[in-house]
């Protein structure tokens, strides 16, 4: 396996690193020796079939699985989180594809949900709304997120908009890694284009991010480095620039050769 190499081209180390990474469930292997390097202000699309390995791999990036072997570091640093509160301690967040938004809830509530702004009265504290509405616009004009006004409800939104506030929840609290699971996939085509403009602006602002994704429309808009998994292994990976669609389809399928792919889809139709 080929590992990444540095797309910024110095000695900085990873945001996050996955050396050597093993689960297993039971007699299942659901990921065998897999590597993953993300580093700051990168986009690393992940590609594989269903069964490949993706989502395990992420919710082991994000604390919600433990590796059955293999390392984790973080910024260079050996890391073992046994929750996602551990992950999110250093930064490392993750976005659903089902969002996990309350919808009955307004957006400023959304994003602060679990660490909401607080005011102290005697020996009380109490939900400081006058402050939570307004860290949330600020948060929301600073990703370029238009919304009508923070007070609405998550129920009233649009597809894209509700996967914009998911994003600006994740990250609100100096977040270094975001983990993107199919952000677009139930996103009307008019949508999807502003999801991936926000996630290309999370990059100025030094944020890594990881992308599953099955639609590779998305992954050569968005990304710097793809790298395919394939039954839990890594299989391949490049630079955007230095690969094709034909050969990432190859990859999914399990097949380094674009030629012999195109051939194999020639002789199927």
């Amino acid at each position: 396996m080929t590992q990444a190499e540095n797309p910024q081209g110095t000695e900085q180390a990873p945001l996050i690193e996955a050396r050597g990474i093993c689960k297993y469930f039971g007699a299942v292997t659901a990921l065998e020796d897999v590597y993953l390097k993300l580093y700051r202000g990168e986009v690393l699309g992940v590609v594989g079939d269903n069964g490949a390995g993706k989502s395990t791999l992420m919710k082991i990036l994000a604390g919600l699985y433990p590796p059955s072997a293999g390392q984790l570091l973080v910024e260079g640093q050996p890391v073992h989180f046994s929750s996602p509160r551990d992950a999110r301690d250093r930064g490392i967040e993750m976005v659903y594809q089902d969002l996990a938004l309350a919808g009955n809830m307004r957006i400023d509530e959304n994003i602060f949900l679990g660490r909401e702004w607080l005011r102290r009265f005697g020996p009380f504290k109490l939900v400081n709304n006058a402050e939570s509405l307004r860290r949330a616009k600020e948060h929301l004009d600073k990703l370029r997120i238009e919304v009508k006004s923070v007070k609405q409800r998550v129920e009233e939104l649009s597809g894209g908009q509700r996967q914009a506030v998911a994003i600006a929840r994740a990250t609100a609290f100096d977040a270094r890694v975001i983990i993107m699971d199919e952000p677009t996939a139930a996103l009307a085509v008019k949508e999807v284009r502003k999801v991936l403009d926000l996630i290309k602006d999370l990059k100025h602002h030094g944020i890594g991010v990881i992308l599953i994704s099955h639609r590779l429309d998305d992954i050569f808009y968005v990304c710097d480095r793809v790298m395919a998994l394939f039954h839990g292994r890594n299989f391949a990976e490049a630079p955007l620039a230095e690969t094709s669609r034909n050969e990432v389809i190859g990859w999914i399928m399990g097949n380094k050769s674009p030629a012999a792919q195109a051939a194999k889809i020639f002789d199927l139709n």
